[in-house]
């Protein structure tokens, strides 16, 4: 017999852009029975068919696909209903055919439903006759007019934000730009329900209850709604129409769920906010998934672009359409004339973090771009993307980065393969020379086995220390032994073993940060408890950083400073004095920067005064200097201690500096010196031979291997 499951989209889904019914069709008998018997069937039914495919085969389901819309379409012309729409697709089993028509109310759709049902049972039962057609037309013609399914049409100025990531960030980035302006704005996205950035409604609200709640909410001037492809599937959209669309990317994640299994079927989800804009469309020119949309969309595109060359800004102005890119450093638009406007530099956008975030620059053209189309002025738009921070207040839970014990922490909620790749970008691009990055590994069971094994070897590939991390609330019907398995499958693809398992995000982060040294990054894909996370980092002495300690952070990590000119011409300077004086004067002017206090011990250093050389590397090391700075800081203190004749303080921290830096041949060169100076010279000629020769390419070292070693180790 057949079942039909019927779900009401209440606006614009995947079928059509105005609500309509999804029927979902068991069919097993139509699938299963011999090729004659389904003939037979078909022309009961009074559909000709000439192919039907063999039983239980794709072809067969094809069949049953063409054979459904003329059914539907008897049945309701017989109701009086003249012109009907349908689309049919197969289902998530063979079995399976669903069959989407538009409706004014739900109680026709279930009707409809029910309708058909009764048709093709009749047919397998053999007993279809007049009868049955006109029953199943009267239960169409008198379903009762219980509910008028009428999506929101908005009466303020609207911007639909969808894509596979990015969604939230460029939510609230359109949302800051149009407070800015000065418009009293409400959004809504994963997190809730905003106006004016105060919480109107907690939990996840990037469906059609979330667009109804910003466009019923007082006031509002201008919304923005985070649209997920959950709700596009399950209810279609709350709005009827939008003014700006926007389409961050098309990456895998969700696949294999709700009859979503590849990349073209994602982007066709996707695609639905874009099918009812009335202004511009704002799409991704380097998502190839995503520039196709323009061909079904109603609107002009405005292609945003990490690429000034990028064709698809050459075919938005040939369709007098427009565009953003970087250029030269600097976000500019460009008209359908081809003009070019600067906006801002990408080194001043904060969540950019210098334009180390390639995901966030692409982030901030897709959000001025809206902007810009929904008529925010420019001298607006480019304030917002100069105070718009990757902080807990601006975007929690999105790249939030702090600094606790000299290391640097990165909260995101990295959950998909993208997600993760973009975390590891930003953690490494913080990370200085010699510093390591520890992660923790974490992610929803609503992915599959593929995303989860892809995870564990993208983690063991750029991290140097992985720490699995268990999410409770978000198993999504698999088992905890089962989502570690697969991520510890794709460590040992990368050939990295865990460094263990937290049962919560809480624990894990503590964990890592303990373990972590002065100038480690370490970073946390988060899910359930940012706030919780947040509250701990502060609570132990965290800060977050701002833009500006970002920015020296980047630098840093690319082994630069944002005073590189100014310290190589401290270090021109031939006379001690002078020299002194200008490293004294950059401290005054930056004196919480550990980088410029080391200068200046060193400055005191090179002119022979040891006591205040001290003082001033402890203060630097204190101050949570970063490395490659932070040891050669140590490696000098210890030998200004030597010269003052300390040599068991020395040798103390020259210790340490060899268990750190066990290969390290210029820690045992200086360990050397302070140990002939203790009258130690076997130990000192010892250790510096072990370490010399333990990274020795010399193809004779190769070759006497065994006398090398046990000559060493006989030194007395």
């Amino acid at each position: 017999m057949t079942r039909v499951a019927v779900r009401v989209l209440e606006g614009p889904n995947l079928y059509f852009p105005r609500p309509a019914a999804k029927l979902t069709l068991d069919l097993p008998e139509l699938l299963s029975c011999p090729p004659a018997r389904f003939l037979v069937l078909s022309s009961n039914l009074g559909v000709r068919r000439s192919v039907v495919g063999a039983p239980d085969s794709a072809a067969r389901q094809r069949a049953l696909m063409s054979l459904l819309p003329p059914v539907v379409r008897r049945i309701s012309r017989e109701a009086g209903i003249t012109r009907l729409g349908i689309r049919v697709r197969p289902g998530e089993q063979p079995q399976e055919v669903v069959l989407a028509c538009p409706v004014r109310s739900r109680g026709r759709a279930h009707a409809v439903g029910a309708a058909l049902g009764a048709v093709l049972d009749a047919a397998i039962e053999d007993r279809l006759d007049p009868g049955v057609w006109t029953q199943a037309a009267s239960t169409v013609r008198t379903a009762p007019a219980d509910e008028t399914l009428e999506p929101i049409t908005p009466q303020v100025p609207t911007v639909s934000v969808t894509g596979t990531n990015g969604k939230t960030t460029t939510t609230r980035l359109i949302a800051h730009l149009a407070m800015t302006a000065g418009l009293r704005t409400g959004w809504s996205s994963t997190d809730g329900v905003l106006v004016q950035g105060e919480v109107v409604v907690n939990g996840d609200y990037s469906g059609p209850a979330g667009a109804r709640t910003v466009l019923t909410a007082p006031g509002v001037e201008l919304a923005v709604l985070e649209t997920a492809r959950g709700g596009m599937l399950f209810k279609g959209l709350g709005i009827a129409t939008n003014d700006v669309s926007v389409v961050t990317n098309v990456s895998a994640d969700h696949l294999g769920m709700q009859g979503v299994d590849t990349l073209d079927q994602l982007a066709e989800v996707k695609a639905i906010v874009t099918k009812v804009t009335s202004g511009w469309v704002v799409l991704n020119g380097d998502d190839p998934r995503v520039w196709a949309m323009r061909a079904t969309a109603p609107a002009p595109p405005w292609c945003f672009s990490l690429n000034p060359d990028s064709p698809a800004l050459r075919e938005a102005q040939a369709v007098r359409g427009r565009g953003i890119t970087v250029l030269d450093g600097d976000i500019v638009t460009i008209d359908e004339h081809g003009e070019l406007e600067r906006l801002v530099s990408v080194l001043d956008v904060p969540i950019t973090f210098s334009g180390l975030s390639e995901q966030n620059v692409a982030n901030a053209l897709a959000g001025a771009a809206a902007a810009l189309a929904a008529g925010l002025s420019r001298d607006a738009v480019v304030e917002g993307l100069r105070t718009f921070a990757p902080d807990v207040a601006h975007n929690p839970g999105r790249m939030n980065i702090y600094s606790l014990r000299a290391a640097t922490v990165v909260l995101d909620m990295a959950h998909n393969e993208a997600g993760l790749a973009a975390l590891l970008t930003v953690a490494s691009g913080l990370r200085p020379p010699g510093a390591e990055l520890w992660l923790g590994l974490g992610t929803g069971g609503d992915r599959t086995d593929e995303i989860l094994v892809n995870l564990g070897e993208q983690a063991g590939l750029a991290a140097d220390h992985v720490l699995l991390v268990h999410k409770e609330h978000y198993l999504r019907d698999r088992n905890k032994d089962e989502m570690m398995g697969l991520m510890r499958e794709g460590l040992a693809r990368a050939g990295v073993v865990p460094i263990g398992l937290c049962d919560d995000e809480p624990s894990a982060l503590a964990m890592l940060v303990e373990r972590s040294r002065p100038g480690d990054v370490v970073a946390l894909m988060t899910h359930e408890d940012r706030a919780a996370l947040h509250e701990w980092l502060i609570e132990e002495g965290g800060q977050e950083d701002d833009a500006a300690s970002i920015r020296r952070k980047v630098l840093t990590a690319a082994g630069r400073h944002e005073l590189d000119t100014a310290i190589d011409q401290l270090w021109t300077i031939e006379d001690d004095r002078l020299r002194i004086e200008r490293a004294a004067a950059l401290v005054a002017e930056h004196p919480d920067d550990a980088r410029l206090r080391y200068e200046y011990a060193g400055t005191f250093d090179s002119a022979g005064l040891e006591q205040e050389a001290l003082r001033h590397y402890d203060l630097a090391i204190e101050g949570g200097l970063s490395e490659p700075f932070r040891h050669r800081a140590m490696i000098q203190k210890a030998s200004t201690l030597r010269h003052l004749g300390r040599l068991d303080e020395s040798l103390a921290i020259l210790d340490a500096l060899a268990q750190e830096r066990p290969n390290s041949l210029v820690v045992q060169a200086f360990r050397a010196f302070t140990l002939h100076d203790l009258s130690r010279d076997a130990d000192a000629l010892r250790d510096v031979l072990r370490t010399a020769l333990s990274g020795s390419t010399d193809p004779d070292a190769a070759r006497y291997p065994s006398s090398l070693h046990r000559f060493t180790e006989a030194i007395q």
